[in-house]
Protein backbone atom coordinates (compact mmCIF):
# COMPACT_ATOMS: atom_id res chain seq x y z
CA UNK A 1 0.00 0.00 0.00
CA UNK A 2 1.23 3.77 -0.99
CA UNK A 3 1.32 5.75 2.15
CA UNK A 4 3.07 8.59 0.94
CA UNK A 5 3.70 10.46 -2.30
CA UNK A 6 5.82 13.51 -2.50
CA UNK A 7 6.27 15.40 -5.58
CA UNK A 8 8.85 18.51 -6.52
CA UNK A 9 9.08 20.61 -9.38
CA UNK A 10 6.30 18.72 -11.29
CA UNK A 11 3.86 20.64 -13.78
CA UNK A 12 2.31 23.38 -11.48
CA UNK A 13 3.52 21.65 -8.52
CA UNK A 14 6.44 23.10 -6.49
CA UNK A 15 6.66 20.50 -4.00
CA UNK A 16 4.21 18.98 -2.04
CA UNK A 17 3.44 15.61 0.19
CA UNK A 18 0.56 13.65 -0.03
CA UNK A 19 -0.49 11.43 3.04
CA UNK A 20 -2.02 8.33 1.96
CA UNK A 21 -3.79 5.33 3.87
CA UNK A 22 -6.28 2.85 4.00
CA UNK A 23 -9.45 3.07 1.91
CA UNK A 24 -10.66 6.15 0.02
CA UNK A 25 -9.11 9.60 -0.78
CA UNK A 26 -10.04 11.82 -3.30
CA UNK A 27 -8.46 15.09 -4.53
CA UNK A 28 -10.08 18.04 -5.70
CA UNK A 29 -9.55 21.40 -6.69
CA UNK A 30 -9.98 23.87 -9.62
CA UNK A 31 -9.55 23.47 -12.85
CA UNK A 32 -6.15 23.97 -13.73
CA UNK A 33 -4.98 23.11 -10.22
CA UNK A 34 -3.22 20.11 -10.91
CA UNK A 35 -5.27 17.44 -9.71
CA UNK A 36 -3.90 15.21 -12.36
CA UNK A 37 -0.01 15.85 -11.63
CA UNK A 38 -0.89 13.62 -8.82
CA UNK A 39 -1.66 10.77 -11.23
CA UNK A 40 1.11 12.19 -13.61
CA UNK A 41 3.37 11.57 -10.64
CA UNK A 42 2.54 7.86 -9.80
CA UNK A 43 2.66 7.22 -13.52
CA UNK A 44 6.26 8.27 -13.16
CA UNK A 45 6.85 5.92 -10.16
CA UNK A 46 5.39 3.07 -12.27
CA UNK A 47 7.64 3.61 -15.13
CA UNK A 48 5.69 5.26 -17.54
CA UNK A 49 7.22 7.25 -20.38
CA UNK A 50 8.63 11.02 -19.34
CA UNK A 51 9.47 13.93 -21.27
CA UNK A 52 10.99 17.35 -20.68
CA UNK A 53 7.84 19.14 -20.83
CA UNK A 54 6.99 17.53 -17.29
CA UNK A 55 9.24 19.70 -15.90
CA UNK A 56 8.51 22.97 -13.93
CA UNK A 57 9.60 26.01 -15.78
CA UNK A 58 12.75 27.35 -14.87
CA UNK A 59 13.99 23.82 -12.52
CA UNK A 60 16.36 21.46 -13.34
CA UNK A 61 14.36 18.16 -12.95
CA UNK A 62 11.13 16.99 -12.13
CA UNK A 63 11.23 14.39 -8.90
CA UNK A 64 8.79 11.73 -7.65
CA UNK A 65 9.19 9.77 -4.51
CA UNK A 66 6.99 7.10 -3.20
CA UNK A 67 6.65 5.85 0.14
CA UNK A 68 5.49 2.10 -0.06
CA UNK A 69 4.28 -0.38 3.27
CA UNK A 70 5.92 -3.56 1.35
CA UNK A 71 3.73 -5.86 4.63
CA UNK A 72 1.85 -8.33 3.05
CA UNK A 73 3.55 -8.02 -0.34
CA UNK A 74 5.87 -10.77 -0.15
CA UNK A 75 6.16 -10.79 -4.30
CA UNK A 76 7.04 -7.20 -4.31
CA UNK A 77 9.67 -7.36 -1.60
CA UNK A 78 11.37 -9.97 -3.42
CA UNK A 79 11.27 -7.69 -6.79
CA UNK A 80 13.01 -5.35 -4.67
CA UNK A 81 15.72 -7.28 -3.35
CA UNK A 82 16.21 -8.80 -7.31
CA UNK A 83 16.83 -5.37 -8.04
CA UNK A 84 19.46 -4.26 -5.78
CA UNK A 85 17.28 -2.49 -2.96
CA UNK A 86 16.37 -2.91 0.43
CA UNK A 87 13.77 -2.90 2.66
CA UNK A 88 14.09 -0.85 5.76
CA UNK A 89 11.29 -0.44 8.70
CA UNK A 90 9.17 -2.89 6.31
CA UNK A 91 9.09 -0.12 3.90
CA UNK A 92 10.30 0.84 0.60
CA UNK A 93 11.38 4.12 -1.39
CA UNK A 94 10.55 4.09 -5.34
CA UNK A 95 11.81 7.26 -7.04
CA UNK A 96 11.99 8.95 -10.27
CA UNK A 97 13.69 12.03 -11.52
CA UNK A 98 12.94 13.71 -14.98
CA UNK A 99 15.53 16.34 -16.18
CA UNK A 100 14.97 19.59 -18.05
CA UNK A 101 16.60 18.49 -20.98
CA UNK A 102 15.02 14.66 -21.07
CA UNK A 103 17.29 12.44 -19.36
CA UNK A 104 15.44 9.89 -16.51
CA UNK A 105 16.65 8.09 -13.43
CA UNK A 106 15.04 5.57 -11.41
CA UNK A 107 15.46 4.48 -8.06
CA UNK A 108 14.34 1.15 -5.98
CA UNK A 109 14.79 1.00 -2.65
CA UNK A 110 17.90 3.25 -2.99
CA UNK A 111 19.43 1.04 -5.79
CA UNK A 112 19.61 2.91 -9.13
CA UNK A 113 17.87 0.98 -11.91
CA UNK A 114 17.05 1.53 -15.30
CA UNK A 115 13.57 2.56 -15.50
CA UNK A 116 11.99 -0.95 -17.37
CA UNK A 117 13.07 -2.51 -13.62
CA UNK A 118 11.31 0.14 -11.71
CA UNK A 119 8.46 -0.81 -14.34
CA UNK A 120 8.32 -4.78 -13.17
CA UNK A 121 8.77 -4.04 -9.69
CA UNK A 122 5.90 -0.64 -9.24
CA UNK A 123 3.59 -1.53 -11.43
CA UNK A 124 1.82 -4.80 -9.84
CA UNK A 125 1.39 -2.11 -6.93
CA UNK A 126 -1.05 0.01 -8.79
CA UNK A 127 -4.02 -0.21 -11.26
CA UNK A 128 -4.26 3.30 -12.53
CA UNK A 129 -8.00 4.28 -14.77
CA UNK A 130 -7.80 7.43 -16.42
CA UNK A 131 -8.97 8.98 -19.65
CA UNK A 132 -5.61 7.61 -21.53
CA UNK A 133 -4.10 5.16 -19.44
CA UNK A 134 -3.11 1.82 -20.14
CA UNK A 135 -5.28 -0.39 -18.01
CA UNK A 136 -4.58 -3.53 -16.35
CA UNK A 137 -8.06 -5.13 -17.46
CA UNK A 138 -7.85 -4.09 -21.52
CA UNK A 139 -4.75 -7.22 -21.60
CA UNK A 140 -6.15 -10.66 -22.10
CA UNK A 141 -4.03 -12.61 -19.98
CA UNK A 142 -5.18 -9.82 -16.85
CA UNK A 143 -8.87 -10.75 -18.16
CA UNK A 144 -8.45 -14.22 -17.60
CA UNK A 145 -6.73 -14.09 -14.37
CA UNK A 146 -9.71 -11.91 -13.37
CA UNK A 147 -12.33 -14.07 -14.41
CA UNK A 148 -10.46 -17.39 -13.14
CA UNK A 149 -10.23 -15.37 -9.32
CA UNK A 150 -14.28 -14.35 -9.75
CA UNK A 151 -14.38 -18.02 -10.48
CA UNK A 152 -13.30 -18.34 -7.32
CA UNK A 153 -11.85 -21.99 -5.68
CA UNK A 154 -13.34 -24.40 -8.02
CA UNK A 155 -11.73 -22.38 -11.34
CA UNK A 156 -8.45 -21.16 -9.64
CA UNK A 157 -8.23 -25.25 -8.58
CA UNK A 158 -8.76 -26.36 -12.36
CA UNK A 159 -6.76 -23.75 -13.38
CA UNK A 160 -3.67 -25.01 -11.31
CA UNK A 161 -4.45 -28.72 -12.02
CA UNK A 162 -4.13 -27.52 -15.33
CA UNK A 163 -1.05 -25.72 -15.18
CA UNK A 164 0.81 -28.63 -13.12
CA UNK A 165 -0.33 -31.45 -15.99
CA UNK A 166 0.44 -28.88 -18.77
CA UNK A 167 4.36 -28.79 -16.66
CA UNK A 168 4.37 -32.25 -16.43
CA UNK A 169 3.52 -32.92 -20.33
CA UNK A 170 6.17 -30.04 -21.38
CA UNK A 171 9.26 -32.06 -19.52
CA UNK A 172 7.82 -35.23 -20.86
CA UNK A 173 7.73 -34.14 -24.48
CA UNK A 174 11.19 -31.97 -23.66
CA UNK A 175 13.13 -35.78 -22.49
CA UNK A 176 11.56 -37.47 -25.41
CA UNK A 177 12.63 -35.21 -27.95
CA UNK A 178 15.94 -35.57 -26.21
CA UNK A 179 16.26 -39.25 -26.51
CA UNK A 180 14.84 -39.38 -29.22
CA UNK A 181 17.05 -36.70 -30.94
CA UNK A 182 19.91 -38.41 -29.78
CA UNK A 183 19.40 -42.55 -30.09
CA UNK A 184 22.41 -42.84 -32.51
CA UNK A 185 24.79 -40.91 -30.56
CA UNK A 186 23.52 -43.41 -27.39
CA UNK A 187 23.82 -46.03 -29.39
CA UNK A 188 27.47 -45.23 -30.41
CA UNK A 189 28.34 -44.33 -26.31
CA UNK A 190 26.78 -47.37 -25.59
CA UNK A 191 29.44 -49.72 -28.47
CA UNK A 192 32.41 -47.32 -26.91
CA UNK A 193 31.13 -48.86 -22.98
CA UNK A 194 30.54 -52.28 -23.86
CA UNK A 195 34.15 -52.02 -25.53
CA UNK A 196 35.98 -50.58 -22.80
CA UNK A 197 34.13 -52.66 -20.06
CA UNK A 198 35.48 -55.56 -22.53
CA UNK A 199 38.76 -54.52 -22.26
CA UNK A 200 38.46 -54.01 -18.23
CA UNK A 201 36.78 -57.39 -17.96
CA UNK A 202 39.43 -59.42 -19.69
CA UNK A 203 42.43 -57.57 -17.74
CA UNK A 204 40.21 -58.12 -14.62
CA UNK A 205 42.21 -56.01 -12.10
CA UNK A 206 42.28 -55.74 -8.11
CA UNK A 207 42.48 -53.01 -6.07
CA UNK A 208 45.85 -52.18 -5.36
CA UNK A 209 47.25 -54.83 -7.80
CA UNK A 210 49.39 -51.96 -9.64
CA UNK A 211 51.01 -51.34 -6.44
CA UNK A 212 52.09 -55.22 -5.72
CA UNK A 213 53.29 -55.40 -8.96
CA UNK A 214 55.46 -52.76 -8.96
CA UNK A 215 57.36 -53.91 -6.15
CA UNK A 216 57.56 -57.68 -7.31
CA UNK A 217 59.25 -56.57 -10.37
CA UNK A 218 61.71 -53.88 -8.26
CA UNK A 219 62.37 -57.34 -6.41
CA UNK A 220 62.83 -59.56 -9.13
CA UNK A 221 64.40 -57.37 -11.45
CA UNK A 222 67.03 -56.97 -8.92
CA UNK A 223 67.57 -59.96 -7.35
CA UNK A 224 70.99 -60.95 -7.68
CA UNK A 225 72.02 -57.40 -6.11
CA UNK A 226 69.73 -58.24 -3.60
CA UNK A 227 70.96 -61.59 -2.38
CA UNK A 228 74.61 -60.19 -2.65
CA UNK A 229 73.65 -57.39 -0.12
CA UNK A 230 72.01 -59.11 2.60
CA UNK A 231 74.99 -62.09 2.20
CA UNK A 232 77.59 -58.98 2.71
CA UNK A 233 75.17 -57.97 5.62
CA UNK A 234 74.96 -61.38 7.12
CA UNK A 235 78.75 -62.08 6.99
CA UNK A 236 78.98 -58.73 9.13
CA UNK A 237 77.08 -59.25 11.54
CA UNK A 238 77.71 -62.70 11.91
CA UNK A 239 80.71 -64.29 9.83
CA UNK A 240 81.10 -68.01 9.19
CA UNK A 241 84.72 -67.57 8.14
CA UNK A 242 85.76 -66.56 11.73
CA UNK A 243 86.42 -62.85 10.38
CA UNK A 244 85.36 -60.09 12.95
CA UNK A 245 81.50 -59.25 13.24
CA UNK A 246 79.28 -57.50 15.02
CA UNK A 247 77.98 -60.01 17.25
CA UNK A 248 81.70 -60.82 17.95
CA UNK A 249 82.49 -57.57 18.92
CA UNK A 250 79.27 -57.23 21.19
CA UNK A 251 80.31 -60.33 23.07
CA UNK A 252 83.69 -58.94 23.73
CA UNK A 253 82.11 -55.76 25.13
CA UNK A 254 80.01 -57.82 27.11
CA UNK A 255 82.55 -59.90 28.49
CA UNK A 256 84.23 -56.90 29.61
CA UNK A 257 81.49 -55.19 31.34
CA UNK A 258 80.81 -58.62 33.08
CA UNK A 259 84.11 -58.75 35.22
CA UNK A 260 83.36 -55.47 36.49
CA UNK A 261 79.26 -55.70 37.22
CA UNK A 262 79.83 -56.15 41.00
CA UNK A 263 81.69 -53.33 41.48
CA UNK A 264 78.77 -50.82 39.97
CA UNK A 265 75.33 -51.12 39.25
CA UNK A 266 75.57 -48.80 35.70
CA UNK A 267 78.23 -51.07 34.59
CA UNK A 268 75.68 -53.66 35.44
CA UNK A 269 73.02 -52.20 33.78
CA UNK A 270 75.08 -51.87 30.35
CA UNK A 271 76.49 -55.28 30.16
CA UNK A 272 72.41 -56.19 30.66
CA UNK A 273 71.93 -53.63 27.63
CA UNK A 274 74.61 -55.01 25.89
CA UNK A 275 73.57 -58.56 26.41
CA UNK A 276 70.11 -58.00 25.09
CA UNK A 277 71.81 -56.66 22.02
CA UNK A 278 73.70 -59.88 21.75
CA UNK A 279 70.55 -61.77 21.38
CA UNK A 280 68.88 -58.94 19.04
CA UNK A 281 71.77 -58.93 16.66
CA UNK A 282 71.83 -63.08 16.58
CA UNK A 283 68.16 -63.07 15.59
CA UNK A 284 69.00 -60.13 13.08
CA UNK A 285 71.60 -62.36 11.47
CA UNK A 286 69.14 -65.68 10.95
CA UNK A 287 66.74 -63.19 9.17
CA UNK A 288 69.13 -61.77 7.00
CA UNK A 289 70.24 -65.03 6.22
CA UNK A 290 67.27 -66.02 5.43
CA UNK A 291 66.61 -63.15 3.19
CA UNK A 292 69.52 -63.75 1.00
CA UNK A 293 68.31 -67.81 0.54
CA UNK A 294 64.89 -66.45 -0.41
CA UNK A 295 65.80 -64.16 -3.17
CA UNK A 296 65.60 -66.29 -6.02
CA UNK A 297 66.26 -64.64 -9.83
CA UNK A 298 62.79 -66.27 -11.55
CA UNK A 299 63.35 -64.79 -15.44
CA UNK A 300 59.52 -66.22 -15.99
CA UNK A 301 57.89 -64.53 -13.16
CA UNK A 302 59.61 -61.37 -13.97
CA UNK A 303 57.97 -61.35 -17.63
CA UNK A 304 54.97 -62.30 -16.13
CA UNK A 305 54.91 -59.41 -13.76
CA UNK A 306 56.17 -56.95 -16.66
CA UNK A 307 53.50 -58.09 -18.98
CA UNK A 308 50.46 -58.01 -16.30
CA UNK A 309 51.53 -54.44 -15.61
CA UNK A 310 51.99 -53.43 -18.93
CA UNK A 311 48.26 -54.79 -19.28
CA UNK A 312 47.03 -52.45 -16.32
CA UNK A 313 48.90 -49.44 -17.60
CA UNK A 314 46.93 -49.81 -20.76
CA UNK A 315 44.02 -49.86 -19.15
CA UNK A 316 44.77 -47.03 -16.93
CA UNK A 317 46.30 -44.57 -19.65
CA UNK A 318 42.87 -44.79 -21.18
CA UNK A 319 40.06 -45.41 -17.93
CA UNK A 320 41.87 -43.90 -14.54
CA UNK A 321 45.32 -42.69 -13.21
CA UNK A 322 44.82 -45.77 -11.25
CA UNK A 323 43.30 -49.29 -11.02
CA UNK A 324 40.94 -47.86 -8.35
CA UNK A 325 40.15 -45.30 -10.85
CA UNK A 326 39.58 -47.82 -13.60
CA UNK A 327 37.47 -50.04 -11.35
CA UNK A 328 35.37 -46.74 -10.74
CA UNK A 329 34.71 -46.12 -14.29
CA UNK A 330 33.40 -49.91 -15.00
CA UNK A 331 31.14 -49.41 -11.80
CA UNK A 332 29.64 -46.09 -13.33
CA UNK A 333 29.93 -47.57 -16.86
CA UNK A 334 28.29 -50.44 -16.09
CA UNK A 335 25.07 -48.56 -15.01
CA UNK A 336 25.44 -46.25 -17.68
CA UNK A 337 25.10 -48.89 -20.32
CA UNK A 338 21.98 -50.41 -18.86
CA UNK A 339 20.36 -46.96 -18.89
CA UNK A 340 21.38 -46.59 -22.75
CA UNK A 341 20.76 -50.54 -23.82
CA UNK A 342 17.20 -49.46 -22.24
CA UNK A 343 16.07 -46.82 -25.10
CA UNK A 344 13.77 -48.37 -26.90
CA UNK A 345 11.90 -48.98 -24.07
CA UNK A 346 12.48 -45.68 -22.43
CA UNK A 347 11.04 -44.19 -25.67
CA UNK A 348 8.33 -46.20 -25.29
CA UNK A 349 7.53 -45.42 -21.78
CA UNK A 350 8.01 -41.81 -22.26
CA UNK A 351 5.22 -41.94 -25.29
CA UNK A 352 2.73 -43.77 -23.27
CA UNK A 353 3.09 -41.00 -20.70
CA UNK A 354 2.98 -38.40 -22.96
CA UNK A 355 -0.43 -40.57 -24.55
CA UNK A 356 -1.89 -40.74 -20.77
CA UNK A 357 -0.72 -37.13 -20.26
CA UNK A 358 -2.64 -35.26 -22.83
CA UNK A 359 -5.42 -37.30 -22.34
CA UNK A 360 -6.02 -36.23 -18.95
CA UNK A 361 -4.95 -32.58 -20.15
CA UNK A 362 -7.71 -32.60 -22.58
CA UNK A 363 -10.29 -33.55 -20.09
CA UNK A 364 -8.85 -30.45 -17.46
CA UNK A 365 -9.03 -28.04 -20.16
CA UNK A 366 -12.43 -29.28 -21.33
CA UNK A 367 -13.90 -28.87 -17.68
CA UNK A 368 -11.41 -25.78 -17.17
CA UNK A 369 -13.25 -24.21 -20.14
CA UNK A 370 -16.85 -24.85 -18.89
CA UNK A 371 -16.08 -23.81 -15.69
CA UNK A 372 -14.33 -20.29 -17.14
CA UNK A 373 -17.80 -20.10 -19.37
CA UNK A 374 -20.14 -19.83 -16.49
CA UNK A 375 -18.01 -18.13 -14.77
CA UNK A 376 -18.07 -15.55 -17.66
CA UNK A 377 -21.78 -15.57 -17.66
CA UNK A 378 -21.58 -14.46 -13.92
CA UNK A 379 -19.41 -11.63 -14.16
CA UNK A 380 -20.88 -10.33 -17.22
CA UNK A 381 -23.83 -9.96 -15.42
CA UNK A 382 -22.50 -8.51 -12.03
CA UNK A 383 -20.90 -6.04 -14.52
CA UNK A 384 -23.76 -4.98 -16.58
CA UNK A 385 -25.76 -4.46 -13.13
CA UNK A 386 -23.35 -2.28 -11.92
CA UNK A 387 -22.98 -0.04 -14.89
CA UNK A 388 -26.83 0.40 -15.19
CA UNK A 389 -26.10 2.28 -11.46
CA UNK A 390 -23.16 4.19 -12.81
CA UNK A 391 -25.08 6.11 -15.24
CA UNK A 392 -24.44 3.63 -18.07
CA UNK A 393 -28.29 1.98 -18.32
CA UNK A 394 -28.03 0.58 -21.66
CA UNK A 395 -24.59 -0.68 -21.64
CA UNK A 396 -24.03 -4.36 -21.82
CA UNK A 397 -20.79 -6.07 -20.60
CA UNK A 398 -20.13 -9.66 -22.43
CA UNK A 399 -17.50 -11.82 -21.38
CA UNK A 400 -16.51 -14.40 -24.23
CA UNK A 401 -14.43 -17.60 -23.58
CA UNK A 402 -13.13 -19.08 -26.79
CA UNK A 403 -11.23 -21.74 -28.30
CA UNK A 404 -8.31 -20.84 -31.17
CA UNK A 405 -8.99 -24.50 -33.83
CA UNK A 406 -6.19 -26.04 -34.92
CA UNK A 407 -7.54 -28.46 -37.63
CA UNK A 408 -8.96 -27.23 -41.03
CA UNK A 409 -12.71 -26.60 -41.20
CA UNK A 410 -14.12 -30.07 -41.83
CA UNK A 411 -11.02 -31.86 -40.85
CA UNK A 412 -10.19 -34.18 -38.06
CA UNK A 413 -6.43 -33.69 -38.71
CA UNK A 414 -4.73 -31.06 -36.86
CA UNK A 415 -2.90 -28.51 -38.55
CA UNK A 416 1.28 -27.77 -37.87
CA UNK A 417 2.41 -27.35 -34.40
CA UNK A 418 1.44 -28.67 -31.36
CA UNK A 419 -2.93 -29.05 -30.29
CA UNK A 420 -4.33 -30.56 -27.75
CA UNK A 421 -7.45 -32.73 -28.24
CA UNK A 422 -10.36 -31.69 -26.40
CA UNK A 423 -13.32 -33.50 -27.19
CA UNK A 424 -13.62 -34.19 -30.43
CA UNK A 425 -11.75 -30.94 -31.50
CA UNK A 426 -8.02 -30.18 -32.20
CA UNK A 427 -7.32 -26.52 -29.78
CA UNK A 428 -4.37 -24.42 -29.05
CA UNK A 429 -2.79 -24.29 -26.07
CA UNK A 430 -0.74 -22.89 -23.46
CA UNK A 431 0.27 -23.25 -19.79
CA UNK A 432 -3.41 -21.20 -18.74
CA UNK A 433 -5.41 -23.45 -20.65
CA UNK A 434 -7.34 -23.82 -24.58
CA UNK A 435 -9.31 -20.82 -23.46
CA UNK A 436 -9.12 -17.09 -25.20
CA UNK A 437 -10.84 -15.03 -22.80
CA UNK A 438 -12.10 -11.26 -23.52
CA UNK A 439 -14.41 -8.63 -22.61
CA UNK A 440 -16.19 -7.07 -24.72
CA UNK A 441 -18.82 -3.76 -24.57
CA UNK A 442 -21.80 -2.92 -25.59
CA UNK A 443 -21.95 0.58 -24.96
CA UNK A 444 -25.83 1.51 -26.15
CA UNK A 445 -28.92 -0.15 -27.29
CA UNK A 446 -28.84 -1.65 -30.35
CA UNK A 447 -24.80 -1.93 -30.76
CA UNK A 448 -22.68 -4.69 -30.97
CA UNK A 449 -20.14 -5.57 -28.09
CA UNK A 450 -16.91 -4.62 -29.14
CA UNK A 451 -13.39 -5.04 -27.01
CA UNK A 452 -13.22 -2.66 -24.37
CA UNK A 453 -10.80 -0.27 -25.73
CA UNK A 454 -12.95 0.03 -28.67
CA UNK A 455 -16.54 0.02 -27.24
CA UNK A 456 -16.03 3.01 -25.37
CA UNK A 457 -15.12 6.44 -24.77
CA UNK A 458 -12.25 7.68 -22.04
CA UNK A 459 -15.07 8.44 -19.27
CA UNK A 460 -17.35 5.59 -20.08
CA UNK A 461 -14.44 3.24 -20.18
CA UNK A 462 -13.07 4.66 -16.55
CA UNK A 463 -16.81 3.64 -15.14
CA UNK A 464 -16.80 0.11 -16.51
CA UNK A 465 -13.53 -0.26 -15.02
CA UNK A 466 -14.84 0.81 -11.55
CA UNK A 467 -17.67 -1.51 -12.30
CA UNK A 468 -15.00 -4.45 -12.92
CA UNK A 469 -13.15 -3.78 -9.85
CA UNK A 470 -15.96 -3.45 -7.70
CA UNK A 471 -17.26 -6.42 -8.78
CA UNK A 472 -14.02 -8.33 -8.35
CA UNK A 473 -13.19 -6.58 -5.02
CA UNK A 474 -11.75 -8.93 -2.68
CA UNK A 475 -9.99 -10.87 -5.89
CA UNK A 476 -7.53 -8.47 -7.20
CA UNK A 477 -4.00 -8.76 -6.23
CA UNK A 478 -3.10 -5.17 -6.59
CA UNK A 479 -3.32 -3.09 -3.89
CA UNK A 480 -3.81 0.47 -4.69
CA UNK A 481 -6.69 1.73 -7.35
CA UNK A 482 -6.60 5.07 -8.99
CA UNK A 483 -9.30 6.50 -10.75
CA UNK A 484 -8.73 9.96 -12.47
CA UNK A 485 -12.18 11.61 -13.77
CA UNK A 486 -14.02 8.40 -13.67
CA UNK A 487 -16.83 10.32 -13.22
CA UNK A 488 -16.50 12.38 -16.54
CA UNK A 489 -19.73 13.20 -17.95
CA UNK A 490 -22.03 12.37 -15.38
CA UNK A 491 -24.11 13.35 -12.27
CA UNK A 492 -26.80 13.75 -9.53
CA UNK A 493 -27.79 10.02 -8.63
CA UNK A 494 -25.34 8.48 -11.13
CA UNK A 495 -22.47 10.53 -9.27
CA UNK A 496 -23.84 9.21 -5.86
CA UNK A 497 -23.71 5.61 -7.31
CA UNK A 498 -19.92 6.37 -8.15
CA UNK A 499 -18.96 7.81 -4.62
CA UNK A 500 -20.74 4.34 -3.19
CA UNK A 501 -19.37 2.19 -5.41
CA UNK A 502 -15.65 3.60 -4.63
CA UNK A 503 -15.89 3.58 -1.21
CA UNK A 504 -16.89 -0.52 -1.71
CA UNK A 505 -14.00 -0.95 -3.53
CA UNK A 506 -11.72 1.15 -1.02
CA UNK A 507 -13.46 -1.68 1.82
CA UNK A 508 -10.66 -4.49 -0.20
CA UNK A 509 -7.75 -1.95 -1.24
CA UNK A 510 -6.48 1.36 -1.11
CA UNK A 511 -8.04 3.90 -3.42
CA UNK A 512 -7.17 7.41 -5.10
CA UNK A 513 -9.42 9.05 -6.69
CA UNK A 514 -9.21 12.61 -9.09
CA UNK A 515 -12.99 13.76 -9.03
CA UNK A 516 -14.63 17.25 -9.79
CA UNK A 517 -18.31 15.75 -8.46
CA UNK A 518 -18.68 16.76 -4.46
CA UNK A 519 -21.24 13.51 -4.49
CA UNK A 520 -17.78 11.10 -5.10
CA UNK A 521 -16.20 13.12 -2.63
CA UNK A 522 -18.56 12.77 -0.14
CA UNK A 523 -18.02 9.45 0.40
CA UNK A 524 -13.99 9.52 1.04
CA UNK A 525 -12.74 8.89 4.35
CA UNK A 526 -10.26 11.37 3.43
CA UNK A 527 -9.95 14.42 1.46
CA UNK A 528 -7.02 16.17 -0.34
CA UNK A 529 -7.30 19.80 -1.58
CA UNK A 530 -4.74 20.56 -4.99
CA UNK A 531 -5.10 24.51 -4.56
CA UNK A 532 -3.30 27.06 -7.03
CA UNK A 533 -0.99 30.13 -5.08
CA UNK A 534 0.66 32.87 -7.61
CA UNK A 535 3.52 35.16 -6.56
CA UNK A 536 2.44 37.26 -9.54
CA UNK A 537 4.88 35.82 -12.01
CA UNK A 538 5.08 31.96 -11.11
CA UNK A 539 1.62 30.04 -10.72
CA UNK A 540 2.63 26.88 -7.95
CA UNK A 541 0.54 24.19 -6.40
CA UNK A 542 0.54 22.48 -3.22
CA UNK A 543 -1.77 19.98 -1.76
CA UNK A 544 -3.68 20.17 1.58
CA UNK A 545 -5.23 17.61 3.74
CA UNK A 546 -8.93 19.45 4.83
CA UNK A 547 -10.44 18.62 7.85
CA UNK A 548 -13.68 18.08 8.55
CA UNK A 549 -14.71 22.14 8.23
CA UNK A 550 -12.30 23.23 5.48
CA UNK A 551 -14.22 19.80 3.72
CA UNK A 552 -17.81 21.29 3.77
CA UNK A 553 -16.18 24.48 2.59
CA UNK A 554 -14.64 22.38 -0.48
CA UNK A 555 -17.70 20.61 -0.92
CA UNK A 556 -19.89 23.49 -1.01
CA UNK A 557 -17.52 25.12 -3.60
CA UNK A 558 -17.83 22.25 -6.05
CA UNK A 559 -21.79 22.43 -5.57
CA UNK A 560 -22.16 26.27 -6.21
CA UNK A 561 -18.86 27.60 -6.76
CA UNK A 562 -19.05 29.49 -3.42
CA UNK A 563 -17.39 28.35 -0.61
CA UNK A 564 -19.06 30.54 2.07
CA UNK A 565 -22.64 29.97 1.32
CA UNK A 566 -24.93 28.93 4.00
CA UNK A 567 -27.17 26.96 1.68
CA UNK A 568 -24.21 24.98 -0.09
CA UNK A 569 -22.74 24.29 3.55
CA UNK A 570 -25.78 22.94 4.61
CA UNK A 571 -25.58 20.90 1.36
CA UNK A 572 -22.29 20.05 1.87
CA UNK A 573 -22.83 18.87 5.35
CA UNK A 574 -25.86 16.73 4.02
CA UNK A 575 -24.04 14.90 1.38
CA UNK A 576 -21.32 14.17 4.12
CA UNK A 577 -24.12 12.89 6.25
CA UNK A 578 -25.82 10.91 3.38
CA UNK A 579 -22.22 8.81 2.97
CA UNK A 580 -21.02 8.63 6.21
CA UNK A 581 -22.64 5.15 6.59
CA UNK A 582 -21.31 3.77 3.53
CA UNK A 583 -17.99 5.41 3.67
CA UNK A 584 -15.24 2.70 3.92
CA UNK A 585 -13.22 2.98 6.96
CA UNK A 586 -16.50 4.09 8.77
Amino acid sequence: MLQEIRIAQLGVIDSSTLHLGAGLTVITGETGAGKTMVVTALGLLLGGRADSGMVRRGAAAARVEGVVDAAGLDAFRRAVDEAGGEVEDGQVVLARNVASEGRSRAWVGGATVPVSRLTEVAEPLVAVHGQSDQHRLLRPRAQRDALDRFGGEPVLALAAAYSALHTRLADTERELAEVVATARERAREADLLRFGLGEVEAVDPRPGEDAELAADEARLGYADSLRTAAEQAREALSSEAGDPDALGAVSAARTVLEGVREHDPEAAALADRLAELSYLLSDLAADVASYAASVDADPTRLAAVSERRAALTALTRKYGETVEDVLGWAETSAARLLDLDGTDERIETLREQQRALRAELGEVAQTLSRARAEAAVRLSAVVTDELSLLAMPHARVEITVGQQEAAAPGSDQPVAGDPLRVGDRWLAHTASGVDEVEFLLAANTGSGSRPLHKGASGGELSRVMLALEVALAGTSPVPTFVFDEVDAGVGGAAAVEIGRRLAELARSAQVLVVTHLPQVAAYADRHVLVEKASDGSVTSSGLTLLDDGARERELSRMLAGLSDSDTALAHARELLEVAAPARALG
